[in-house]
């Protein structure tokens, strides 16, 4: 891991608190079991190494973003919803026609209308758009993996890479990193070759760190959609040995963030760009390598993580309550 640390935010343990308290005031009434792996998931921890300098404001409504964005990965990642496609579809379809304005029904979608209407009111037309973007292709790779399961069937290496850039749900946090940190980005500065590739290479490395510090955890359950498990599956070779493959990888995409960061400053000049969008951009060079370390601390940390012993194999029937109307 080549970058330093940016620390930990001091609120750490006020979002928890905030983070608790909002999901009663939503009705999210979590299971024993499933409150035990949010518990051992900590979100807080999440987003305070993310987001080290964010208002307290900031970090708790982020929290309850992700609080709420685990709730769905356990649902379809773990739950009877992941494992049929018509259920799935279903309660997909619901919940990005709420994060486009429909009416909600059931705690799930209450509380992400909620969640919605407190991000997106007041952001340019430029930002939404980018966050709804990214926010419905997270939600959709649930339904896409369901049919793959359902039809038996287990992606390509590079087929896996791609989807994961959207399935690590990194790309909406990205959005939110500019409410934090006061910016605003123009879709010319979104539209810029190295702008992307950073964002890319920063979501990359979130999903295969995820993915090595999940496989044990992802394979008591039968979950296939791994990129260690897909190594493991190509190579034929052992786990310790597709660990090992998986972490020069890691290295590999922590090299593409250095290479992004310096094509894009040679960008900037190219173009011509100054003022605010300039100021922007570097801001994003400036924090984006303290994102990549904090979500490897975290990984680190997390008990979701660094307890697969800890996973309740009677975990799938008791979640999809989220989802009831």
């Amino acid at each position: 891991m080549p970058f330093q640390s940016a620390g930990c935010h001091p609120g750490l343990a006020k979002t928890r608190e905030a983070a608790w308290e909002w999901a009663e005031s939503e009705g999210l009434d979590l299971s024993v079991a499933a409150r035990r792996k949010m518990i051992r998931t900590r979100p807080e921890l999440w987003i305070s190494l993310i987001f080290p300098k964010a208002s307290q404001d900031h970090l708790d409504l982020f929290c309850q973003w992700l609080f709420w964005a685990f709730l769905v990965d356990d649902e379809f990642d773990d739950g009877p919803a992941g494992r049929n496609p018509l259920m799935c579809e279903k309660a997909i379809t619901r919940l990005v026609d709420v994060l486009d304005g429909a009416e909600p029904n059931g705690p799930m979608e209450r509380a992400l209308a909620g969640l919605r209407d407190r991000t997106c009111h007041g952001r340019s037309p430029q930002w939404n758009r980018q966050f709804r973007r990214d926010t419905a292709a997270w939600l959709w790779t649930y339904y896409a993996e369901a049919v793959e399961r359902a039809a038996g069937q287990v992606p390509t290496r590079a087929e896996f890479a791609k989807h994961r850039r959207d399935s690590v749900a990194m790309q909406p946090f990205l959005c939110l990193h500019e409410i934090t940190a006061g910016i605003e980005l123009p879709d010319s500065a979104r539209s810029l070759p190295a702008y992307i590739a950073l964002r890319n290479a920063v979501t990359d490395h979130s999903g295969l760190c995820n993915d090595i510090c999940s496989f044990e955890k992802e394979a008591a359950l039968g979950y296939e959609h791994n990129a260690v498990r897909l190594i493991q599956r190509d190579r034929g070779s052992t786990l310790q040995e597709a660990v090992d493959e998986a972490g020069i990888q890691l290295a590999r995409i922590a090299e593409r963030v250095q290479r992004a960061e310096k094509e894009l400053i040679e960008e900037i000049e190219a173009a011509g760009i100054e003022g605010p969008t300039r100021a922007a951009l570097e801001r994003c060079v400036q924090d984006y390598r303290g994102l990549v370390r904090g979500d490897f601390d975290y990984h680190a940390r997390a008990e979701r993580y660094t307890r697969p012993d800890l996973v309740e194999l009677d975990e799938r029937d008791s979640l999809s309550q989220h989802f009831a109307a």
